[in-house]
């Protein structure tokens, strides 16, 4: 058996994969495979590089951080915010501060180097093209895989620019499966299975444009999963249908609460669908 872990991309929601994560860990879960997008590339650093429990004191911390500042993630004042977005025309904050923080807890540690095999997606802006990262510095790929539209400004890699990998495959089952995965456990952030009310604002349009697109991928891929291949979609009750908004997307005050509730939700996932807890 190939055990996958697939965390997806989805913000400061992501806190509710640590929640998932410990609960997997605790009972006996480790993965072969750890495949991230986005804010899902940064939790699946940390879980490639330490696959053990301890990795979990280590993600609680930082999205601790994250909570009592914006200082961790984006590290700008408001007023900063604006002159960039009329320097540049294309984003409002510095990835400068993200990757900082991604540095101090990783490193200069490569793919290579990690204990567990793991891959970042992110969207390649001159090939348009989905692209996955398998070599090289693990920092310089999940900043690629987090550059956010509008938000961060894209990610160069070598000859090439990158935005989010949310854009091209937001929760990558199937790259799982074709990596050989046998046993696969997404880690998403709640949005795939709520409904979605008709735009009534621009900013409303965009979400909803691209909630269509990364869901449809999603249940296609689910769909097509071959019948050897075990899913387990982890529930994320730390979040509901008011993290959707626009203010509730930016809301770091609830992480701790996100964590816990995911937490004993997943907990009860496990307990209820696998038998015993893995021999590993």
């Amino acid at each position: 058996m190939t055990t996958a872990f697939v965390l997806g991309g989805g913000g400061v929601l992501g806190a509710v994969e640590v929640g998932m994560l410990r609960a997997l860990f605790e009972r006996g879960i480790v993965p072969d495979l750890v495949l991230g997008t986005s804010v899902g590339a940064l939790n699946g650093a940390m879980v490639a590089r330490d696959p053990s429990p301890a990795v979990i004191e280590r993600l609680t911390d930082l999205w601790r951080g994250a909570s009592r500042s914006g200082q961790e993630v984006y590290g700008d004042r408001r007023l900063r915010t604006v002159r960039r977005a009329v320097s540049t025309g294309t984003h409002i904050y510095s990835a400068k501060p993200l990757k900082k923080r991604l540095a101090e807890e990783l490193g200069d540690v490569t793919f290579e180097e990690l204990p567990v095999r793991f891959q970042v997606c992110a969207a390649s802006i001159e090939r348009s093209a989905e692209h996955w990262f398998d070599s090289g510095p693990v920092v310089d790929a999940v900043v690629a895989s987090a550059a956010v539209p509008g938000l961060l400004p894209p990610a160069k890699v070598g000859d090439e620019h990158f935005l989010d990998g949310g854009i091209v495959n937001s929760v990558p089952v199937g790259r799982a499966v074709q990596l050989g995965a046998t046993r696969v456990f997404v880690l998403q952030v709640g949005r795939l299975d709520r409904p979605l009310s008709v735009p009534r604002r621009p900013w409303e349009v965009a979400r909803v444009s691209f909630e269509i697109a990364r869901r449809h991928r999603f249940v296609r891929e689910m769909a097509e999963l071959p019948g050897g291949v075990e899913a387990h979609v982890l529930p994320a009750r730390g979040t509901s249908s008011r993290d959707d908004t626009l203010l509730g997307s930016r809301d770091f005050g609830s992480v701790q609460q996100r964590i816990d509730d995911t937490y004993e939700a997943s907990a009860a996932y496990l307990e209820e669908h696998l038998a015993t807890p893995d021999p590993r």
